[in-house]
């Protein structure tokens, strides 16, 4: 649940300015933005995230958790090797990259852990939970 209200948060401020859609529109500047095509992808992205913590259950969220990581993994590791342009969305920046790639061993260790042993390991509650219901 936590990642689909921070994917909707991302996407609105890079629609509205504060992270994007432009370079000249982000406050980090060509540091680190987001263009509309990503923008859209995190809104549904996290749509999608808040949709499925409150109407999948446990047995299907984190199957969900596990391939969201992938894709972040894949999508960073794709502009970091491959090409800045993953369909159409601007991948340029190396903030960007990393935080992908990030976000996506994030979900890989929310989707193999579960809830309980993210509360119980090191790092405590700074670690975010998966996408939802107990018993992940």
């Amino acid at each position: 649940m936590i990642g689909g209200v921070v994917l909707i948060v991302v996407g609105i401020l890079g629609i509205t300015g504060p992270i994007g859609p432009t370079a000249e529109d982000s406050i980090f500047g060509a540091g680190w933005w987001f263009d509309m095509r990503e923008n859209w992808a995190h809104l549904i992205l996290g749509v999608v995230g808040l949709i499925a913590a409150f109407v999948l259950p446990g047995s299907l969220q984190k199957p969900l958790v596990l391939l969201l990581g992938v894709v972040g993994v894949l999508v960073g590791l794709y502009s970091l090797v491959i090409s800045t342009d993953f369909l159409g969305a601007n991948l340029e920046n190396p903030a960007d990259t990393m935080l992908h790639i990030l976000v996506g061993v994030w979900a890989l260790a929310a989707g193999m852990m579960g809830k309980k042993e993210m509360m119980g390991s090191s790092m405590g509650s700074s670690m975010p939970m998966s996408m939802g219901k107990p018993g992940m």
